[in-house]
């Protein structure tokens, strides 16, 4: 069992949670995930809490291969809105700004957020490690090499389980040195890797529970489920479902997802077992 402070609350992490996703993006890689103007993510939210969202992740940067950065006046534009208005109507829900901006991350939580997720482990903007120990709010910290842009450039390793396993070790010591109590890791499926890649880490996932933190998966519609079953990210929601299953099999306890109905039945499910 793990627990989070998420701004005074604390969410515990006795059975696996679902973590919902919300772009404010018009690029996002999944045209299903894209939620522009407020009553948009109001209403995706409404469907994702009540469909049993123990959080929901609000991003205004696609982080897909390839994508174009952009600022981090842009990014704010696009989401402290969306997180105050989210915080106004669901006060409690719990909410996760996806930035690897320092900035984004400390405005976000002034609005309402309350879990900062970075995709980039800090080597984007090396500041959002000390300004989320300062916050005093949970990390999820992501394991990538590059950055989105240039990612897949970088996708070589010699071991990929020890090379992950690794940067976690050296990644969890930085951010409790920066004051940062709770941290997530994410092995950041896609991120740097190929699809063969992604299908070790999941098969090898449980040993990342080494490190003793909260595991996230971001495995929803990506290319290695789509591609290897040759279809498009809009059929891949069965796909996503098997590959989270093998996850939560394989000590998961945090799913991000589109589609939470689905992912909360596949967590039913294993916790049957």
């Amino acid at each position: 069992m793990y627990t989070l402070n998420c701004k005074g609350r604390l969410l515990v992490i006795d059975k696996p949670l679902v973590m919902g996703i919300i772009n404010t993006t018009p690029d996002s890689f999944y045209e299903g995930s894209r939620f522009m103007g407020e009553s948009g993510v109001l209403k995706q939210a409404e469907l994702m809490l009540q469909a049993g969202a123990d959080m929901l992740d609000i991003g205004g940067q696609s982080t897909r291969p390839n994508s174009t950065t952009v600022s981090a006046e842009e990014e704010l534009q696009r989401v402290t809105g969306a997180i105050e208005s989210l915080h106004y109507n669901f006060p409690d829900a719990v909410i996760s700004i996806d930035t690897y901006y320092a900035r984004v991350a400390a405005e976000a939580v002034a609005a309402g957020a309350s879990i900062v997720n970075d995709v980039s482990a800090g080597m984007v903007d090396p500041a959002i490690i000390t300004t989320t120990g300062a916050l005093r709010v949970p990390y999820i910290c992501t394991h990538i090499k590059g950055t989105p842009a240039t990612m897949q450039q970088h996708a070589t390793y010699d071991n990929v389980t020890r090379e992950v396993l690794d940067f976690f070790i050296q990644k969890t010591a930085e951010c409790h040195q920066a004051g940062i109590t709770d941290v997530i890791i994410d092995p950041g499926f896609g991120f740097a890797k190929t699809p063969a890649h992604n299908f070790t880490l999941l098969k090898d996932l449980a040993l990342l529970k080494i490190l003793d933190k909260p595991i996230l998966i971001g495995l929803s519609r990506k290319s290695s489920v789509y591609k290897t079953l040759g279809i498009t990210a809009q059929e891949a929601l069965n796909g996503t479902t098997v590959l989270n299953t093998i996850g939560l099999l394989n000590g998961a306890s945090i799913l991000r997802v589109h589609d939470v109905k689905e992912a909360k039945e596949a967590i039913k499910l294993v916790c049957c077992l």
